[in-house]
């Protein structure tokens, strides 16, 4: 009689590098930036300029809120480019 080896099936490998999924903090975050920036722009909008960063603080942003407020929109989308 011949003996069979016994083997045990392989392990399915997490995948490494570019293959691996993103942590499930990811899309959570990703969504926040976009919805922050979101939120930014139409506060400077609704709030005549006074406010997040206007008139009534020590830094008078005036105008430079709108590049601000799509700045951590963008950080949002191009975060999105990595999402598995």
């Amino acid at each position: 009689m011949s003996e069979k080896k016994l083997t045990k099936p392989a392990k399915p490998q997490a995948p490494k590098g570019e293959d691996a999924p993103n942590p499930a903090w990811f899309k959570p975050l990703m969504f926040g930036f976009m919805l922050l920036g979101l939120v930014w722009i139409i506060t400077y909008y609704v709030t005549s300029a006074q406010f997040p960063l206007g008139a009534g603080t020590p830094w008078n942003l005036e105008n430079w809120n709108i590049l601000i407020g799509f700045g951590i929109s963008m950080v949002g989308f191009m975060m999105s480019t990595r999402w598995k």
